[in-house]
Order: structure tokens, then C-alpha cells, then sequence
């Protein structure tokens, strides 16, 4: 029986070994690191919050929060506009529909580096697809408001998908004899989206919003691949900036320091909408 009882033990073990070793760990280390000047061969210098401080008056830091929130509140926005009105398509009869859902899945099932290696072949001025193909000239990596769009642009097409399945889901969910009942009073289908479908959808559409703009902040692999964010730093995120901090200029006391804010801020913004929901469903 003793056995028995700590068998469970054993078969936990891995799993709390991996939390620990690659979860627990790094966030403490990368914890201390943030209040250090790290040299590679005179020690670390104890500096308490000034990697913090310096954050908010270095002006890449600026430009960082700005591309960010300029990808985050455009992107998301439109993948959650596109979502809903492919959803609502969907959900209705039509020929071939099992087929092209399908189709509309795809580009979640690819890897977002090779989706950025992939666009840029097709956004290449001279023999890209839309250049030889579709005889349109931009510059679409060159340029930099034309490369932040591009950037914005492939986030889009990569995670619209995932933003349609949820709301498809949500949508099928609904029981139709809300919609026969609501038929009796008026037969527009404007006024049925806005009076039954959009408030039953209302919490899905806070869960998306909330999933993709804590995932949005975080974008490293698109623009990293199609821009390595320039021009300049024209599409450099703020998590591509901690990346060059850490592996470019080798300063980890203030790459983590960087690394932290970005948490906070992303914990802030996911506990403000999590709270509106609560207070709005109770």
C-alpha cells in the first residue's frame, strides 16, 4: 500500500522536473539578472531598479512599444473582423463547405518562421508572385510603413483561422430556437445578429480577443524571418528588441529587465479583461 500511495509521486516527477528545470527556473534567474550589469569577463554589478529605469527613456524601447501596439491593436482587430464575418458565412448551407473550412484551416498548421521565409518570396519587389504574377510593385519589405503593413498583413492571414474555429464553434452552439422565436418579431438579420447572436458570442469574442493579444504581444517569429525588423527598426518588436539585447549587444541584465516589463504588462492587460468579464457575468 505504501507503494501504491507514492506511485503517483514517480509519475509526477518528470513533469514537476520540467516545470522547475524550464519554467521556475529561468523566470528566477532571469529575475536576478534584471537587477545586474552583466560582463562576461569582470563579473556582475549589482544595480538594483536602473535597468528598469533606463527602459523607460531609451528610445528603442519607445519605438519597440509603439510597433507592438501598432501590430497588436491593427492585427488583432482584423483577424477578429475577418473571423466573425467567415464564421457567420460558414455556418450557413453551402456547396462544398465541409471542403473549404478545411482550406480556411491550413495556414494554422504551418510553422510561423517558414510562413515569414515563404512571404518573402512572394513580397520580393522584383520576382515575387505579386510582382511577376499580379503585376503589382511595392515596396513591400523596403519601405517601412510598406513592411510594418506586410508584417501585419501575414499575422493576419497566419491566425484569422484560428479566430474563425472559435466563433464557428460558438456560433453552432447557439440554439436555433432563438432565432424562431426572434423570426416571430422581426425578420431583419441585422437586428438578429445585434440582439441574439452578438451578445451570446460576447464572451468568446473577450476569450479571442484576450488569447491573441497576449500571443500578439510576444511576436518574435514572423517579423524575425520577414523583416528581421527593419528596415532600421521599422518592424522591430519589443520582443525582438529583448532578442538583440540578449544575443547582439550580450547585455542580459537589461535584456531580462525588458523581458519583464513586457510580462507585466502582458499579466496587466490579461487580469484587466479577465476582471471586465467577471464583473460583467456576475
Amino acid at each position: 500500500m505504501l507503494w501504491n500511495s507514492r506511485l503517483k509521486y514517480v509519475f509526477l516527477m518528470p513533469a514537476v522536473i520540467w516545470v522547475v528545470g524550464f519554467t521556475v527556473f529561468p523566470l528566477l534567474y532571469s529575475l536576478r539578472l534584471s537587477f545586474l550589469r552583466v560582463n562576461l569577463t569582470q563579473g556582475s554589478t549589482f544595480l538594483g531598479f536602473a535597468n528598469y529605469a533606463r527602459a523607460f527613456t531609451d528610445p528603442n524601447v519607445i519605438n519597440a512599444t509603439q510597433v507592438t501596439l501598432t501590430f497588436v491593436i491593427v492585427g488583432v482587430t482584423a483577424q477578429l473582423i475577418l473571423g466573425l464575418l467567415f464564421a457567420l458565412l460558414f455556418n450557413r448551407e453551402l456547396p462544398g463547405r465541409g471542403a473549404m473550412r478545411t482550406i480556411m484551416t491550413l495556414p494554422l498548421f504551418a510553422t510561423p518562421v517558414g510562413i515569414g521565409f515563404l512571404f518573402v518570396t512572394i513580397f520580393h519587389e522584383e520576382g515575387g508572385f505579386i510582382r511577376s504574377v499580379l503585376g503589382v510593385k511595392a515596396p513591400w519589405l523596403s519601405n517601412p510603413d510598406w513592411a510594418i503593413i506586410s508584417v501585419i498583413l501575414v499575422d493576419i492571414w497566419n491566425w484569422t483561422p484560428f479566430v474563425f474555429i472559435v466563433l464557428l464553434a460558438a456560433l453552432q452552439s447557439i440554439p436555433q430556437e432563438y432565432y424562431e422565436a426572434a423570426r416571430l418579431e422581426s425578420s431583419s438579420q441585422w437586428e438578429l445578429f445585434r440582439y441574439i447572436t452578438l451578445p451570446i458570442l460576447q464572451p468568446t469574442i473577450i476569450l479571442v480577443i484576450i488569447l491573441r493579444a497576449s500571443e500578439a504581444f510576444k511576436v518574435f517569429d514572423i517579423p524575425f524571418s520577414l523583416t528581421n525588423g527593419g528596415p532600421g527598426n521599422s518592424t522591430e518588436t519589443f520582443t525582438m528588441l529583448t532578442y538583440n539585447t540578449y544575443r547582439r549587444f550580450f547585455d542580459f541584465g537589461y535584456g531580462s529587465a525588458l523581458a519583464y516589463l513586457l510580462l507585466i504588462a502582458v499579466a496587466l492587460i490579461v487580469t484587466t479583461f479577465f476582471n471586465r468579464i467577471r464583473q460583467a457575468y456576475t
